[in-house]
């Protein structure tokens, strides 16, 4: 086995230094990376175009092109060849012999051009006798050289460490993993299309913050040398926007990237995307209903129906979507539980501890529950679902229920047993808000694993009246994996966070 590999790594090594004699003696023989090239076609759009035209007729048409791409196939039959230019999205033939393109061309140049290389062809349609679309080359150009091989001969890049890293790599290599990113823009367009057509403004909020805010997290530091000064990159961008509430604005989202200094996994990114949007005069029942129309709008324009294929599930986007109290949830999903034992302290305590949960000290009924649900329940919601009635000791920035004071008026969305979204009436009693913020720093201090700051600027903007206002905040690179089809959210991020490299 190791003399397999140090056989292949010779090979490789060759062929590298082989092709860098080639690009040296290109460019004492004049190449100078051509940028005059106009690329006029694409070879999706002469498939979609000609594909059914006969050889006949083709042979009418005379239909000159202009395309470019990536070598990635080639066949020399003598003087003649054929091989196979990639575009971003797609592949097509190209035919070339010697007299069309001059012998001195054809063999001291094209013949030594690699698979990897860069290419342009001017030329015109035509049919082989096969039946396959192609391009007869009158002008070949060579518009950058390729110094390394593509992996695996092109039979694909498999590692998946390495198509993450080296992510120019994988899309060359993988072509389906174009369309799952050319998927993720259209998904964010008819995200921002659906709330401009239901009058949201879309708003912009620092990245950087003098205090971490809007989530319990751990922030990025990082330092401002002019006011001499740590700065963190935003944990969320929750704070600042019901300013804007507070301000006038009745209707705001911003889609914009949140930082938080923490683990990365199939599920986790600590740099990620997200869309958070504020409705003024509205509580989070009407929240659910807008979410609800937000994502059945985009499945109908995506798929033409209300149904997609994630994994082995099958997921019905049909408004309106099951709704479940946390503990309806917990008991629904765990049936040796009873509701008096989820509201016995004592008797949940037995219930986490069985389950392997490391029950904190300061920790309430509420903090357990809630763990409880993580621990128990969260896979299990397959179909989409709000879970709503979050105990408050873990809603620090959402409104009391009117009927029950131990429990907050917020949902979470689930899909495919992952959370999707966050919404809630917004707290917007200044003292209790205070309160809470207070209770966070003892309760952190407690923990002594991580800082939580008071943000006196949003206690003083509140003082001057926040409306009744519902908010959503929505993981868009969790979205985006479940309408893609794909287990784990780095298949959505183009370059995911990795972890350094072992030397």
């Amino acid at each position: 086995m190791i003399k397999q590999i140090d056989i292949k790594q010779d090979v490789l090594n060759n062929e590298k230094k082989t092709r860098k004699e080639k690009f040296i003696k290109m460019k004492k023989d004049g190449f100078s990376f051509p940028n005059t090239f106009k690329k006029k076609n694409t070879s999706v759009k002469l498939n979609q175009s000609y594909k059914n035209k006969t050889i006949d007729e083709l042979n009418i048409l005379k239909v000159k092109v202009s395309i470019a791409g990536r070598m990635i196939q080639r066949r020399i039959m003598g003087k003649a060849s054929f091989f196979t230019i990639q575009d971003i999205e797609g592949k097509i033939q190209v035919y070339t012999r010697e007299q069309e393109v001059t012998t001195e061309f054809y063999n001291n140049q094209f013949k030594k051009w690699d698979i990897g290389d860069i290419i342009g062809v001017i030329g015109k349609l035509f049919k082989t006798k096969t039946g396959e679309l192609s391009v007869f080359a009158e002008k070949l150009i060579i518009l950058n050289k390729s110094l390394r091989p593509l992996p695996e001969k092109f039979h694909g890049l498999l590692n998946q460490e390495t198509r993450y890293r080296k992510r120019y790599l994988d899309l060359i290599s993988n072509r389906h993993l174009y369309e799952i990113f050319k998927n993720r823009s259209n998904i964010i367009t008819l995200i921002r299309n659906f709330m401009i057509e239901n009058k949201f403004i879309e708003v912009e909020t620092p990245m950087l913050h003098s205090i971490p805010g809007g989530a319990n997290a751990r922030p990025f530091i990082t330092y401002h040398n002019e006011i001499n000064k740590e700065m963190y990159l935003r944990i969320a961008p929750e704070l600042y926007l019901k300013q804007l509430i507070i301000g006038g604005f009745e209707r705001i989202f911003e889609i914009n990237r949140n930082f938080r200094n923490e683990g990365f996994s199939t599920r986790h990114n600590p740099e990620f995307t997200m869309m958070e949007a504020y409705i003024a005069y509205s509580d989070y029942q009407d929240m659910m209903n807008f979410t609800e129309k937000l994502l059945n709008n985009i499945i109908k324009i995506m798929f033409k129906k209300n149904q997609i294929q994630y994994n082995k599930y099958c997921l019905n986007f049909d408004v309106p979507f099951k709704r479940f109290t946390m503990k309806e949830a917990i008991l629904k999903y765990n049936t040796n539980y009873t509701l008096s034992d989820l509201k016995n302290i004592e008797k949940i305590k037995k219930m986490a501890n069985n389950i392997g949960i490391e029950i904190k000290k300061d920790w309430k009924i509420g903090h357990i529950e809630n763990e409880i649900f993580e621990k128990t329940t969260e896979k299990k919601l397959i179909q989409p679902t709000f879970i709503t009635d979050y105990p408050v000791e873990v809603s620090p920035l959402a409104r009391r229920n009117d009927f029950n004071s131990h429990i907050t008026d917020r949902f979470e969305l689930f899909i495919a047993g992952y959370e999707i979204g966050n919404g809630f009436s917004e707290l917007n009693d200044v003292e209790d808000q205070k309160y809470r913020f207070l209770n966070q720093i003892k309760d952190t201090e407690k923990k002594n694993h991580q800082d939580i700051f008071y943000d006196k600027n949003y206690i003083e903007a509140l003082k001057y009246g926040l409306p009744p206002t519902s908010g959503l905040g929505i993981g868009i690179d969790r979205l985006i994996m479940i309408l893609t089809n794909q287990t784990s959210i780095r298949d959505v991020i183009l370059f995911p966070t990795l972890r350094p490299l072992k030397k």
